[in-house]
């Protein structure tokens, strides 16, 4: 079942069209990768997709609900997170500070509680440096951090937006299994992301977006074999 259906979105910047009329679908326990180079459209439709942008055509739905109109903090609430690139963690927070922002839109402290017990299980380095200052961690921590704090509000659905970015190859390997664990603990993953032998490395199906349109789409691992993606994106 599509726990996500983008249906044929447009996005402009003033006079420029950076989203073209694009159409896919996110299901259930899927782990799905968007990948394309700088500038193909992939933060945008993310953006649009969490309800920081608005199209100016087309319609998000998620779990059956047309989300399009809805504001970004609402949609959190819903069951969708977005780990946004470049992290944007607080800087002058602590690292326990910053998780707990993320659980904004929760009530039960109980529940709080035990969601942090586990977003520490998955991330040790964080309840090791849970009193320190956000701004004092490592970019690898940093992003642990911002993926932990998705994890906060316990997303149905978590968008991750160039995680591997600027990680040595030893973090990004160790990101990347995170991000394998997070699928198989049930959360539904949507991965931007331009490291594409990585992303489709532990995708189920990928989306390949250029200049704003799709123009690949397909199983992962076959479109890991794909000669017009291995020159593309794999540099092979």
């Amino acid at each position: 079942m599509a726990m996500l259906e983008i249906e044929n979105i447009e996005v402009f910047y003033g006079v420029i069209q950076a989203i073209k009329g694009i159409s896919f679908q996110v299901n259930e326990g899927e782990v799905i990768a968007l990948i394309g180079a700088n500038g193909a459209g992939k933060t945008t439709t993310l953006q649009t997709i969490t309800g920081m942008i608005s199209p100016k055509k087309g319609s998000v739905i998620f779990n059956g609900t047309d989300i399009t109109k809805i504001p970004g903090h609402k949609i959190v609430g819903m069951g969708m997170a977005h780990v946004p690139e470049g992290r944007r963690v607080f800087s002058q927070l602590s690292v326990l500070e910053n998780l707990k922002m993320g659980a904004y839109t929760r009530k039960d402290k109980t529940e709080i509680e035990e969601t942090l017990a586990t977003v520490y299980k998955s991330f040790p380095r964080l309840e090791e440096r849970k009193n320190q200052p956000a701004g004092t961690l490592s970019g690898g921590e940093q992003q642990m951090l911002a993926m932990g704090r998705a994890l906060m509000s316990r997303p149905k659905l978590i968008c991750m937006d160039e995680p591997s970015m600027g990680l040595s190859p030893i973090l990004v390997d160790e990101i990347f299994n995170i991000i394998t664990e997070i699928s198989k603990a049930g959360t539904t993953v949507l991965l931007v992301e331009q490291n594409a032998k990585k992303a489709l490395s532990i995708a189920d199906r990928a989306y390949v977006l250029e200049t704003g349109n799709i123009v690949l789409s397909g199983d992962a691992k076959e479109l890991m074999n794909n000669e017009q993606i291995k020159k593309a994106y794999l540099g092979e």
